[in-house]
């Protein structure tokens, strides 16, 4: 296995994790896929969400796969009239992470991040590692601590 960036930055702050790896596959990338292949509930497994606020630029999210990102929502916590998401093609230079293994853990800037409420709910729940294929799981609310993030609703079922 291979220790990421996000796993050096989760020890070095001696916050306790576990890792899952999976198989994934470059034309389903999608996050309910991996909670399938780590054997763990889609509500425990968490995308992270890379937005533009028309205020506050960039803004981070962390839902869970099984859900979608509520754009209103998201603007009314974040303090924005509009939040939009970013292309694709600009998550490696504002990240440094690649669409599929985006991590909230480590990004090359400190965003404004949020984490969907329903995290609470979990004494542990997954996200990125930082690349394709391995899940880093940990404590919501050490996630919460360490990346400074907000507990919000900002999901809404998918279409």
């Amino acid at each position: 296995m291979t220790k990421t960036n996000a796993m050096r930055l989760l020890e070095q702050a001696e916050i306790p994790y576990r890792t899952a790896a999976y198989e994934f596959d470059e034309n389903n990338l999608s996050g309910i896929h991996a909670a399938a292949q780590i054997g763990i509930p889609a509500e425990q497994v968490f995308k992270t969400l890379v937005t533009r606020g028309d205020k506050t630029g960039i803004l981070v999210f962390c839902i869970p796969v099984d859900m979608e990102l509520d754009l209103k929502k998201a603007a009314a916590v974040s303090a924005n009239k509009k939040v939009e998401m970013t292309h694709v093609k600009e998550l490696l230079s504002l990240t440094g992470y690649i669409r599929g293994g985006c991590s909230p853990i480590g990004m090359k800037k400190k965003y404004p991040t949020f984490l969907d409420e329903t995290a609470i709910l979990f004494d542990e729940i997954a996200v990125s590692a930082g690349m394709r294929g391995e899940q880093i799981i940990l404590s919501p609310t050490d996630l919460a601590d360490y990346t400074d993030a907000h507990f919000a609703d900002v999901t809404k079922e998918m279409s």
